[in-house]
């Protein structure tokens, strides 16, 4: 048999969610460019390779979260570095 949820537990879990969603805003690809330090386009051909972590939104609207870009931009700066020593 289910356990029944409360009305104040589902409050608890939607102001959770709310709180996580006004810390982290979505970026938009212009943002995610120059958080990066590459060109638009270069954000618009990494989503068409799925190389880099996105969300669609409406569709066609492209949105990233600083918190999946961060471990992408870390990952993307040490292939520079290595590419540069060889």
């Amino acid at each position: 048999m289910e356990a029944l949820i409360t009305v104040p537990q589902i409050a608890t879990r939607l102001t959770a969610m709310v709180s996580r969603a006004d810390q982290e805003l979505p970026m938009t690809v212009k943002d995610a460019a120059r958080f990066l330090g590459v060109s638009p386009q270069t954000v618009y051909l990494w989503v068409e390779r799925k190389q880099i972590p996105h969300l669609r939104v409406m569709g066609r609207n492209i949105r990233f979260l600083e918190s999946d870009l961060r471990p992408f931009r870390a990952q993307f700066k040490q292939e520079v570095v290595e590419w540069q020593d060889q």
